[in-house]
């Protein structure tokens, strides 16, 4: 069974991509378009740049082995040198211009070879309307400065891997790469929780030693009968307790994200070729179809046919 992290992360469908390594020279600049059901990444594997986000008032300074994630797929711009009011171009311009054909390295700039910044960039993608507070309230930006060597000798070997190999002329290399990219997203959550950072932003559950004993118990086994005192006896607490620790750290009563993360489940099952109402309603421990129904409905604003038919409209 998955632990709470890994089970989140998997039930969105998160697929890592990478969309480039760059060498940039001074001056230059990229202005990233948003994109929505993307988490992006970029990672100094050497030099340094600037990002700008969007909505966000300072510009972050990305130094050699620092990792910016970019959450909710917001736009924005990396840049360096001077005036990038001028040297900041539209991403799909700089692909142009630098004949970039999307494979091996992307090269563009100014004439300071000095200067190259290489930055491996990608993105997470996630299925579109899927939905999990831990997502949906992370931070505009996770900025983990020194990141190979924060996260630990494991990442920073998986950090350099990823850095030699993408791009590169070694058979498998970008399939490698890919890969082993998808584990910074989950190591940068990690590591944001663990920092005492989810606090700030209602997610403090994650971190807390009780309640995430009874989060990972739940996700371990949603269909059982949860109740607020099946999750306080396993948080080792009492009912009341629990119940005022859960809505302090993570502004919801603990049935709301008991039912939240129970139909997220259902969506899944409900997709599935060959799959009936009732399958999905035992997936979310429901033991009848018209209690799911209403539950389902109350919860996505559709009811379980409504929402079948429209995914499938979607695909075909």
């Amino acid at each position: 069974m998955l632990d709470l992290l890994s089970d989140i992360l998997t039930n969105l469908s998160m697929r890592g991509t990478l969309y480039f390594r760059t060498s940039f020279t001074k001056p230059w600049g990229v202005a990233v378009p948003s994109y929505e059901n993307v988490a992006r990444f970029h990672f100094a594997h050497r030099g340094n740049c600037l990002v700008k986000v969007d909505s966000v008032a300072d510009p972050i300074a990305l130094a050699q082995g620092d990792l910016v994630i970019i959450p909710h797929g917001a736009s924005h711009d990396l840049y360096c040198g001077r005036e990038p009011e001028r040297t900041i171009m539209p991403l799909d311009a700089v692909l142009e211009r630098s004949g970039f054909d999307g494979s091996g390295v992307l090269v563009y700039g100014g004439e300071e070879p000095q200067s190259e910044t290489q930055l491996i960039c990608g993105h997470f993608a996630f299925e579109p309307k899927s939905r999990h507070i831990l997502m949906e309230r992370l931070p505009p930006y996770i900025h983990l400065t020194n990141y190979g060597e924060s996260a630990g000798r494991w990442m920073e070997a998986t950090l350099r891997v990823i850095g030699e190999e993408t791009g590169g002329r070694k058979m498998g290399g970008d399939l490698i790469a890919l890969k082993m990219s998808e584990a910074i997203l989950a190591q940068a959550i990690r590591s944001f929780i663990e920092n005492g950072d989810a606090h700030e932003w209602a997610l403090g559950g994650f971190s807390d030693k009780n309640i995430s004993r009874a989060l990972d118990a739940f996700h371990k086994a949603p269909a059982e009968r949860w109740t607020v005192e099946a999750l306080a006896s396993t948080a080792g607490m009492s009912r009341t307790g629990f119940a005022v620790q859960f809505q302090k750290l993570m502004q919801m009563p603990p049935m709301e994200y008991v039912t939240g993360w129970r139909m997220e489940i259902a969506k899944k099952v409900l997709l599935k070729d060959g799959t009936s109402l009732t399958d999905a309603a035992e997936s979310a421990g429901y033991a009848s179809d018209s209690a799911f129904t209403r539950a389902f409905k109350k919860e996505t604003g559709q009811t379980p046919a409504d929402f079948r038919k429209g995914k499938s409209a979607v695909r075909s």
